[in-house]
């Protein structure tokens, strides 16, 4: 028997409004709910459930990563440098085999979570 897939990430965050605007209407992650008189928030991220909220001891404090596949990296890093996202660089080849090459581009959420857009293309052929 072994632990089963991941089902839900905690985002530790300072200030939930601020951060169900950043998720909600910049990445535009599909919001499901928040719940009454706590401080949290909730979103799906494919198969992933995400809750944002401030944590209620230092204890589950904490900083993440999270990295979120698109289909087109150069059309998403634009999208949401448009809507003010400054990412830490541009796309870039992180890995390259004969099957695949996986690209990337990082930036931070208002909390200064890192998060990142990935992507997986065709190997380009050189030379």
């Amino acid at each position: 028997m072994s632990v089963g897939p991941l089902s839900q990430v905690h985002i530790s965050v300072g200030d939930v409004d601020r951060s169900v605007e950043f998720y909600r209407d910049v990445l535009q992650i599909p919001f499901l709910f928040r719940v009454p008189g706590q401080p949290m928030a909730f979103f799906q991220s494919g198969d992933v459930r995400l809750y944002l909220g401030v944590p209620e001891t230092p204890d589950f404090a904490g900083r993440v990563t999270l990295y979120f596949r698109v289909d087109d990296l150069d059309a998403e890093h634009a999208r949401l440098s448009g809507r003010g996202v400054e990412f830490l660089d541009g796309p870039h080849l992180v890995h390259r085999d004969e099957v695949t090459e996986l690209w990337m581009a990082f930036f931070r959420d208002p909390d200064g979570n890192n998060l990142a857009l990935t992507s997986e293309r065709p190997p380009t052929r050189v030379g």
